[in-house]
């Protein structure tokens, strides 16, 4: 056996091109082990991010379809003149959710806005209001108060439903998005030579039936795998905060109560214009003036719209729990899964003997295997006796992916204080993750008026409520995606970003 070059030189079956051929067998065979093990955990997080977009996006469209529904005889002309603000605030609502670079607070804003100086012109046909007066009349809304408080709470409510749903979803996305990439890693080359005299060297020495020692396959793998176990703290830190937001989703931002109510919290804030219309169009008149009447004449559309409004909405709470509570059981069955990867490897794939066998392959021969089983993480291989591995070598790709986790788990941190951190390299990431639902173009693009290239995150901060405000003090701004991601190859990234 003097020829071989990876495997013990003693009596051998193999000639040098057999041990080539097992080398290459043996690295696609381990290679195709942790994408295929890689490929379970994907299925799992990509399933679950299936189940609660298809349920969000269920909300919304009943929502939606419920408005359409009942409001055109509920209110006549001030729906069927106005159908495409209503329209324009779903496609909005749904453009954020997929991530897409608008500010959910401005879009409420300009709901409001939009439909107050609309319902205005349409419950006071007799005057000719022009788009100055309309100026105007908006100046003064916020302290009229033409809607009651529904504005101001459905900004509250949603805006947080909204940011928890949203960044919920995506860190299903980015959490498989990182195992997909990191199971693609190739094996070094030591690693491809320790993998063959695990897995084939028996083979040579005419032991083809004898399993590897359970320690032994160990410290190979945990050499081989030493990167990917340092994503272990960052992917706890991930299926933690999952976990966090989704107990929010399904408590004090519950979307079920939210969002599959949106219609009904806007037929009430419509009947507070109408039941107000008299007092507030006289305040108004006090602070812009009286309007030229119009030579059209009065309609009496409004005052056969009249009565209140009796809408309901179908609960899917229990569906929303049995979500929330699969995922948990999930997230935390994954938890660990970067540092219980090589004993899953070894017991499942590799086949090791049990840790006591004294007749197992330990590298040599068959006998017992005596060296200690190295800890996780690149650190922890310096002394291993298996693997060669350059500790000062971090993989870049690795640590870019520890980046994402990072990132993920920080905008999730504020989405469980109702703030909202706006990383634009992320949301382009994501952004082809949606149901499908689209939009015009011209609804779509009209306040994208930065480049994306060009724009700073943002947080947005929740609306305060009396006595139950956000403290803006919590609320962090982080530096770009793209920024993080140079800092962690230079390894030098910043202390704010580490707990």
């Amino acid at each position: 056996g003097e020829h071989l070059r990876i495997c013990p030189q003693g009596y051998t079956c193999c000639t040098s091109e057999m041990e080539e051929n097992f080398a290459n067998k043996s690295r696609s065979e381990f290679e195709a082990m942790v994408k295929e093990a890689g490929r379970s955990v994907q299925a799992t997080l990509t399933a679950q991010h299936r189940s609660f977009d298809s349920y969000f996006q269920d909300l919304l469209n009943k929502s939606e379809k419920a408005l359409y529904d009942a409001f055109p005889s509920l209110y006549g002309e001030l729906y069927t003149q106005n159908a495409k603000v209503f329209k324009d605030l779903y496609s909005e609502l749904r453009r954020y959710y997929r991530s897409s670079n608008i500010n959910l607070e401005e879009a409420l804003n300009e709901f409001w806005t939009r439909l107050l100086e609309r319902l205005f012109k349409l419950l006071n046909p007799q005057y000719h209001i022009t788009d100055e007066y309309l100026d105007c009349m908006v100046k003064h809304a916020e302290q009229h108060k033409p809607f009651g408080e529904v504005p101001r709470e459905l900004k509250v409510k949603a805006t947080r439903a909204f940011i928890a749903a949203r960044s919920y979803a995506q860190g299903f996305l980015v959490g498989s998005d990182v195992v997909r990439k990191v199971s693609q890693v190739s094996l070094s080359q030591e690693c491809t030579r320790a993998i063959m005299k695990l897995m084939y060297c028996p083979h040579c020495r005419g032991m083809a039936s004898v399993r590897p020692c359970n320690n032994y396959c160990l410290n190979v793998v945990k050499g081989c795998l030493a990167n990917q176990a340092d994503l272990s703290t960052e992917w706890k830190y991930l299926m933690d905060s999952l976990m966090g937001v989704a107990d929010r989703i399904d408590g004090p931002y519950n979307v079920d109560t939210v969002i599959g109510t949106i219609h009904m919290r806007i037929a009430e804030a419509i009947s507070n214009l109408q039941e107000n219309k008299d007092s507030i169009t006289s305040k108004v008149f006090q602070g812009c003036g009286n309007p030229k009447i119009s030579t059209k004449g009065s309609s009496s559309e409004d005052k056969k719209r009249r009565g209140k409004v009796t809408l309901e909405a179908k609960s899917s709470a229990q569906a929303l729990e049995m979500l929330v509570l699969d995922a948990k059981g999930n997230l935390t069955a994954l938890k660990t899964y970067w540092i219980t990867l090589p004993s899953s490897l070894c017991s499942k794939k590799v086949m090791a003997s049990s840790a006591s066998d004294d007749k197992c392959w330990n590298g040599m021969t068959k006998g017992s295997y005596l060296p200690e089983v190295m800890g996780d993480g690149l650190a922890n291989q310096i002394n291993n006796p298996e693997v060669e591995v350059d500790i000062t070598k971090p993989d870049m790709t690795i640590r870019q992916q520890i980046m994402q986790l990072k990132i993920m788990t920080n905008r999730l941190g504020n989405a469980n204080i109702g703030n909202d951190v706006d990383f634009q390299d992320t949301s382009d990431d994501m952004s082809g993750s949606g149901s499908g639902d689209s939009c015009p173009d011209d609804v779509c693009g009209k306040r994208l008026s930065k480049s994306p290239s060009t724009r700073q995150p943002e947080t947005h901060a929740i609306p305060k409520q009396s006595g139950h405000g956000v403290n803006g003090a919590s609320s962090r701004s982080l530096p770009s995606a793209s920024l993080l991601l140079l800092l962690s190859v230079a390894v030098v990234a910043p202390q704010h970003l580490w707990r």
